[in-house]
C-alpha cells in the first residue's frame, strides 16, 4: 500500500452556450478533484450542473474555480480590481456553484482561483487576502488550492484555511519558483511523458527543474492538468501511469 499520495486536479466545466471546451467526460475519471468554472470566465448554469453530476458519479471531489469577469479573454487577462471587488466576485461565484452542489447532495470540497485572478493572488498580498477571506467567510472547511510558495498560500493559512499547494504538470518554472509566462516559447511542456516524469520528481523529491536547468524546491499537494489542453487526456493518463510505477497513490488533499 502506498505511503505517498498526491491529488490530480483539472479545470473543467469550461464550455458555455453553444461553445464546447475540453473533454470533461473523459478527464473526470482520470483525476481525483475537479475545479468547476463558475460563469465568469467560462461555464454556464447548464454546464455547471452537468459537471457537478459527472463528478458525483465518478466519486471525484468538487471545487469552485472563480475568475475575474472576462468571458472574452477566458479569464486570463489581468483586470484592475480592488480587494473589495475580489472578495465579492469570489463570494458570488461560490454561491452560484453551491446551488448545484446542494441540489446533487454533494459537498463543496475546495476553491481554486482561475487564470489572471490566480496569478494576481499568487503575487499580490492584498488580492491574496481578499480571496482567502472570501473563502473563509463562505465556509472555513473548504480547502484553498494555491500556487506552491505563493502569497495565496500565506493568506490562506492566515485566514485559518487548509491550503493545498499546487504544481503544474505541463508548465515550465522559472528559477524563482514561479510559472514562466505563457508567452515564453518554452512555457508549455508538450510531451506527456516528460511532464509525467516531472510530476514524479515534484512529488518524491519536492523539487522541479526550472527552465534554466536549475533545481527549485517545491512543496506539492496537488497537480493540475488543464482540461482545455489539446493533450489533456494523454497527459492525465501518462501522469497516472508514472505515479503508479513509482508507488505514488492518488487522492484529494488531506485525505479527501
Amino acid at each position: 500500500m502506498s505511503s505517498l499520495f498526491v491529488d490530480l486536479n483539472s479545470d473543467l466545466g469550461e464550455s458555455w452556450g453553444a461553445f464546447s471546451v475540453g473533454s470533461d467526460e473523459q478527464i473526470i475519471p482520470l483525476v481525483t478533484s475537479v475545479n468547476v468554472a463558475c460563469g465568469f470566465h467560462a461555464g454556464d448554469y447548464r454546464v455547471m450542473h452537468e459537471t457537478v453530476k459527472r463528478a458525483k458519479a465518478a466519486g471525484v471531489a468538487v471545487g469552485a474555480h472563480p475568475s475575474l469577469m472576462d468571458l472574452h479573454g477566458f479569464g486570463r487577462r489581468p483586470i484592475p480590481v480592488t480587494p473589495a471587488e475580489v472578495f465579492d466576485l469570489v463570494l458570488y461565484q461560490l454561491g452560484a456553484l453551491e446551488a448545484f452542489v446542494r441540489a446533487e447532495s454533494v459537498e463543496l470540497h475546495h476553491v481554486k482561483p482561475h487564470g489572471a485572478l490566480y496569478n494576481m493572488a499568487a503575487a499580490d498580498e492584498d488580492i491574496a487576502q481578499a480571496v482567502a477571506e472570501a473563502v473563509a467567510a463562505f465556509d472555513r472547511r473548504l480547502i484553498l488550492y494555491a500556487l506552491a510558495g505563493s502569497e495565496l498560500v500565506r493568506a490562506g493559512r492566515s485566514a485559518g484555511l487548509r491550503v493545498a499547494q499546487e504544481a503544474f504538470a505541463d508548465r515550465q518554472y522559472g528559477p524563482d519558483g514561479r510559472l514562466v509566462d505563457r508567452r515564453h516559447p518554452q512555457a508549455v511542456i508538450a510531451d506527456p511523458l516528460e511532464a509525467a516524469e516531472r510530476v514524479v520528481k515534484m512529488v518524491k523529491q519536492r523539487r522541479v527543474t526550472a527552465v534554466d536547468g536549475s533545481d527549485v524546491a517545491l512543496e506539492v499537494d496537488t497537480v493540475c492538468v488543464h482540461g482545455d489542453s489539446p493533450r489533456a487526456l494523454q497527459l492525465a493518463a501518462a501522469i497516472r501511469d508514472q505515479l503508479a510505477r513509482n508507488g505514488i497513490g492518488l487522492r484529494p488533499p488531506f485525505g479527501g
